[in-house]
C-alpha cells in the first residue's frame, strides 16, 4: 500500500496542472464540455470496449454532451441516462480513491457490477493496473466513494 501511495504521489506533482484545472468540476468533461473525450458511454458498458463516438449520434444529459457511435445507442443512452454515466464523473477512479481528480485515458477502463471505471495512464504511471494489483475491488470502489462524496461537491 505505501508504494501504491508513494507512486500516486509522483504523478500528482506531474499532474499538478491538470488537478488545478479540474478541480472545480464534478464531471470530467472538455472545453467543449464534451464527456469521455467524445466516447461512447453505452460501449464501455454494454460491449466492454472503448469506442469514440460520433457527434452525429449525440446527446445532452445535466448539460454535459455525450457521443454514441450509432443512433441506436443514442436511444440506449436516452432511456436511462443514469444508468451509462461514468463513475466519479468520469475522472480516475483510483485518483479518487486517493482524494484527487485526474484526468483519464478513455482506453483504460474496468466494467465490475454494471458500472464503468476509468482511469488515468501515462508514462509514469497506469492507475488501472494499480487498482488491480491492489485486488480488492470493493475496498477500493468503498474508500472511493467516499472520497467522491467530497470531491463531487467541488465543482462551479
Amino acid at each position: 500500500m505505501k508504494i501504491l501511495k508513494s507512486i500516486l504521489v509522483i504523478a500528482m506533482l506531474i499532474s499538478t496542472t491538470t488537478i488545478i484545472a479540474q478541480n472545480k468540476m464534478s464531471t470530467n468533461i472538455d472545453n467543449s464540455n464534451i464527456a469521455l473525450a467524445g466516447y461512447s458511454a453505452v460501449s464501455y458498458l454494454d460491449l466492454g470496449l472503448a469506442q469514440i463516438g460520433n457527434k452525429a449520434f449525440k446527446s445532452e444529459y445535466q448539460k454535459v454532451v455525450y457521443y454514441f457511435t450509432s443512433a441506436k445507442q443514442k436511444a440506449t443512452f436516452d432511456n436511462n441516462p443514469t444508468k451509462y454515466l461514468p463513475q466519479y464523473g468520469g475522472f480516475c477512479a483510483f485518483g479518487v480513491y486517493a482524494g484527487a481528480k485526474f484526468r483519464v485515458d478513455p482506453n483504460k477502463f474496468i466494467v465490475k457490477n454494471d458500472k464503468y471505471y476509468l482511469y488515468l495512464n501515462n508514462v509514469e504511471l497506469d492507475a488501472k493496473q494499480l487498482w488491480l494489483a491492489e485486488n480488492n475491488h470493493k475496498k477500493l470502489k468503498g474508500i472511493a466513494d467516499k472520497n467522491w462524496s467530497k470531491l463531487s461537491k467541488t465543482h462551479n
